[in-house]
């Protein structure tokens, strides 16, 4: 009796753990299929948000997610760009849900074409969408048979984007032609998006139990008791992302340029490194911008008269000269750009006050130092140049009278006594002072020490 016993109770243990596996599966594939990925995506439409969007699709295909929620806030961005997301959400095998948030926030440009091509759109009240228009790197419209060729083109893409998706064709077109802007409930109301919702659950709440088309084939969403998953930009894309605001850019160039400086005048590695470094970030950002190397070389141009400040008695002129130079270089630091749908890049006139204000402060001071340390009477006694009186030094630039030594840790104009020149680094003595020239000679103290 055992023995015939012992095959059956081992099918039932057999068939107990095959349940048990099966539920655990179905449990499993039920869990990932009732995940919705979030998709924060805020700033200008670029490279970087297309490839952040493709990734967060593809991850959320892999995993069986229930849906995509893209929450989109965006002024609109490059042409290349919009494209290459509206491809990615029209092929995607997952269900997407477009939802403009925050309140306050839009679909602008650009981003009109990628809310029209999710299969679910939805606004939060107080966000807005259209003016699609296509414009010139000024903000003008674009004239001639060009005009007419972009503007064509950019019907041509709404129009199949709102027909793939059964949205109101008529209302997209007018945000193209028309340059038509909706705010939410206007949006809703004339079918250009399905509802609206003023948070993430509101929007899953909205889209449960509706019936969509991926991959030709309809699905019904079942988002019901869904769990949401964010995914954050990947570190390195947002990092970069970071350094494509004109901004950003520009006071990265500063601060390099201004470590540089720093360096020159008083070596110490530190300042020079991070100048170095934030240069080089910079030109990351200035790489994904459209440059105007004219407006560049007005900043380098205005640094090297910094520089120039530091080392040569202008009273002030070569700094002012720089200042003048930045801030004209800031304002023409970006062209326009080359795509019709992309904002225009260029610094905000307060970060240009601001820097060139903190220039001017620096100059100030460095120009009222010099003037209290070299603008004093040569008479003995008195505080200033006339302390450097016996001072040891050496040439710098050939006195053939006049040229310049290095004395007391500074580069200060000195000339010989008449008829007498001296070369580069030839020790000197300081014997006098000429209003802000030294007067000086030979060391013969140093001259015997060698």
């Amino acid at each position: 009796m055992t023995v015939r016993r012992a095959p059956r109770r081992s099918l039932r243990i057999s068939l107990f753990l095959a349940v048990l596996g099966w539920l655990a599966l179905v449990g499993a594939i039920r869990g990932a299929g009732h995940e919705v990925i979030v998709l924060p995506t805020t700033g200008i439409v670029d490279e970087g948000m297309a490839r952040y969007l493709a990734d967060g699709i593809a991850r959320a295909e892999e995993d069986g997610a229930a849906a995509v929620v893209i929450k989109l806030n965006t002024p609109g961005g490059s042409l290349t760009a919009t494209n290459a997301i509206v491809g990615t959400l029209l092929e995607a095998k997952v269900p997407i849900i477009v939802w403009v948030a925050p309140a306050g926030g839009f679909a602008a440009s650009a981003g009109t074409f990628i809310t029209l091509a999710a299969n679910v759109a939805v606004m939060a009240p107080g966000t807005s969408i259209g003016a699609a228009s296509p414009v010139s790197g000024e903000g003008g419209d674009i004239e001639g048979t060009l005009g007419d060729k972009v503007r064509n083109d950019a019907i041509a893409k709404i129009t199949a984007i709102a027909e793939a998706r059964d949205r109101n064709v008529d209302w997209a077109i007018s945000t193209v032609r028309d340059a038509r802007s909706s705010p939410a409930s206007e949006a809703v109301a004339v079918g250009a998006v399905d509802g609206m919702a003023s948070t993430l659950e509101e929007v899953l709440s909205f889209a449960d139990g509706r019936t969509v088309e991926v991959g030709g084939q309809p699905i019904t969403l079942d988002l019901a008791g869904a769990t949401t998953t964010e995914l954050a930009m990947n570190p390195f894309l947002a990092f970069i992302r970071l350094f494509s605001d004109p901004n950003i850019a520009f006071l990265l160039l500063s601060i390099g340029s201004a470590g540089l400086l720093a360096e020159v005048w008083s070596p110490n590695f530190v300042s020079g490194i991070i100048g170095a470094l934030a240069i080089i970030l910079a030109f990351i950002g200035l790489g994904a911008l459209p440059l105007n190397v004219g407006g560049l070389i007005l900043i380098v141009f205005g640094m090297v008269l910094f520089g120039l400040e530091l080392t040569v008695t202008s009273h002030g002129l070569l700094g002012f000269g720089g200042v003048v130079s930045l801030a004209l270089g800031a304002s023409a630091l970006f062209t326009a750009p080359g795509d019709p749908f992309q904002p225009l890049a260029r610094v905000a006139l307060p970060v240009i006050v601001t820097v060139t204000t903190t220039a001017t402060v620096v100059l100030v001071l460095i120009v009222w130092g010099a003037i209290r340390s070299r603008g004093v009477q040569a008479t003995p006694g008195t505080a200033g140049v006339p302390l450097l009186l016996g001072s040891v030094g050496s040439v710098r630039r050939p006195l053939d009278p006049v040229g310049s030594v290095y004395v007391a840790g500074e580069e200060w104009t000195a000339r010989a006594p008449a008829g007498l020149s001296l070369e580069r680094g030839t020790p000197v003595r300081v014997v006098g002072v000429d209003s802000l020239t030294l007067v000086v000679e030979p060391d013969a103290s140093s001259s015997e020490s060698t």
